[in-house]
């Protein structure tokens, strides 16, 4: 079985990063590459995937890049740790079973350092649960976003891990299309500050175990 080649890229734009998606896909497909992750930083930007409505978007004229995977809006920017798994998946395709295994993987990690989020049935990503009812009590809150999508057998795109973002960049536009939840991130849960460079290596690990590689030859 192959192993996941993972590259740990710094920050990179994010059109750049798209087309290397894409070129590692293509290889992938062909069996001339192997299943490969990028983790990285984006410069500020917001993407739009297929089922995102004009409403969602920033009203303000920020521009926005519309992309290919599922899901709406969401914005990508320094402090965020974002990973793109290129992998082959195993028959009988499964996408949604792909995503599960990927909010359980930074699951693992939000648990390993303190926070504990969970699934919620009917929406993507990783969440913190909302507090008890009380003044100042804070809603139901995305700490992770996930978007994929795949094609031939390959998927592409991913996730996004609130470290220590700006989480004001989030209030020019609806997250993902939720009107009834929050932003979170795991420093503000944690009230501390939470680097990429602290989260990045659990990361690695934890995708490592959740995903599950397929022969290059397979495809």
């Amino acid at each position: 079985m192959d192993e996941l080649v993972v590259v740990r890229a710094g920050t990179v734009d994010y059109e750049t990063a798209w087309a290397r998606q894409r070129e590692l896909h293509e290889q992938r497909v062909a069996g001339t590459g192997p299943d490969t992750m990028l983790l990285l930083e984006h410069p500020s930007v917001y993407t739009a995937g297929r089922r995102t409505e004009a409403h969602e978007k920033p009203q303000d004229g920020t521009p926005v890049v519309d992309v290919d995977r599922g899901g709406k809006i969401t914005w990508h920017g320094p402090g965020q740790l974002v990973g793109y798994p290129i992998v082959a998946l195993p028959d009988p395709i499964d996408v949604v079973a792909h995503v599960r295994r990927l909010e359980e993987a930074l699951i693992e990690v939000c648990a390993d350092l303190g926070v504990a989020a969970g699934q919620v049935e009917g929406r993507s990503g990783v969440w913190v649960a909302a507090d008890a009812p009380g003044p100042g009590a804070r809603p139901e809150r995305k700490i992770a976003a996930i978007g994929v999508r795949v094609a031939r057998g390959v998927t592409m795109h991913g996730f996004a891990l609130n470290c220590d973002p700006d989480l004001r960049a989030f209030g020019a536009i609806v997250p993902c299309g939720i009107l009834d939840a929050g932003v979170t991130s795991l420093s503000a849960e944690l009230g501390r500050d939470v680097p990429v460079a602290e989260v990045v290596d659990r990361v690695e690990a934890a995708v490592r175990r959740v995903l599950r590689p397929v022969p290059a030859a397979a495809r």
